[in-house]
């Protein structure tokens, strides 16, 4: 799959940080310390892990550290476009300045031959007034590669019509809206996010749940951003036979397939597109396919 052009949808800055990556952030961490704080056996293990990590990323430059090493293992498996998303309302809420933090990943991607973008993530369970500043920054650094506003986190702690009004601030701004939903929740949650503005959703694993839903995603052209690995490690499904990807694939909702934390997944966007292939028979050339024609900059990205 190595060889096959692809951009990547749903990927997650921090979440990508390998073993070695933070050790060169931070020289006390070991590697068996890594192991053992991002392995993942349920959703709630997983954040706790994801802040333990986040807590490591002092200094704008750990966050340029990271982006070099995240885009250095995309270019190898010949990734040509990215959508990363950084935690921003994590950087806020661990008082660190955000400016220089974008600066720095900014400047940092843009040396890359993937050609890049970020979104801007707030943490839907620390509420609507903690991601106002998010969506402020975001639409300030528009110009600047900042392509949309996003919510993470726990969705049973942060409903999203909290964050209505400031979606349609964003979109007021010039921003996309995307929004994790139907990931640790039921298909009321995917519901919520189309409802308060969301162009993709992030997981969307319950879907499947619903078959109105499912129309509705077909008919608008809604694309769920399919993380297989994410969701068996942190248990939403059983295991990678029982993902329900072929399911909203055969019902014609639009899919892209994506790491989401692959360093705490251990897993590689190859390695996705190989399990869609060999478990659901889904064709890698089409994924890589969708995953240009869904980017938020638009009919702009040369896969060539």
């Amino acid at each position: 799959m190595k060889h096959l052009p692809k951009a990547e949808l749903h990927l997650h800055l921090e979440g990508s940080i390998e073993a070695e990556t933070l050790i060169e952030i931070d020289r006390s961490v070991t590697r068996e310390e890594f192991e053992a704080q991002t392995r993942c056996g349920s959703f709630e293990q997983f954040l706790q892990g994801y802040i333990w990590l986040t807590k490591r990323l002092q200094q704008p430059r750990h966050y340029a550290i990271a982006t070099r090493r995240l885009i250095e293992r995309l270019e190898e498996q010949n990734v040509r476009y990215a959508e990363i998303t950084l935690s921003a309302g994590v950087v806020l809420w661990k008082q660190q300045d955000l400016a220089a933090v974008y600066d720095a990943i900014w400047q940092e991607s843009q040396r890359s031959h993937v050609e890049t973008r970020w979104i801007l993530d707030a943490v839907r369970h620390f509420g609507a007034e903690a991601a106002a500043p998010v969506v402020d920054f975001a639409i300030a650094r528009r110009n600047d590669g900042v392509v949309a506003f996003g919510i993470g986190g726990d969705e049973a702690r942060g409903p999203a019509v909290w964050f209505r009004e400031l979606f349609q601030r964003a979109r007021d701004g010039g921003l996309h809206l995307v929004c994790h939903a139907g990931e640790t929740c039921g298909p009321e949650s995917i519901w919520a996010a189309l409802e308060i503005g969301a162009e993709r959703i992030g997981h969307g694993t319950t879907a499947v749940q619903d078959p109105a839903l499912l129309n509705l995603l077909r008919d608008r052209n809604i694309p769920l951003e399919v993380c297989i690995s994410s969701n068996v490690s942190t248990g939403v499904v059983r295991s990678a036979e029982e993902h329900p990807v072929r399911k909203a694939y055969d019902a014609g909702v639009p899919i892209t397939l994506n790491t989401d934390d692959p360093a705490f997944f251990r897993t590689s966007l190859s390695r996705e597109y190989e399990i869609a292939q060999n478990l659901f028979c889904i064709s890698p050339e089409e994924m890589a396919s969708n995953s240009f024609r869904y980017a938020l900059v638009g009919g702009r990205i040369n896969p060539r």
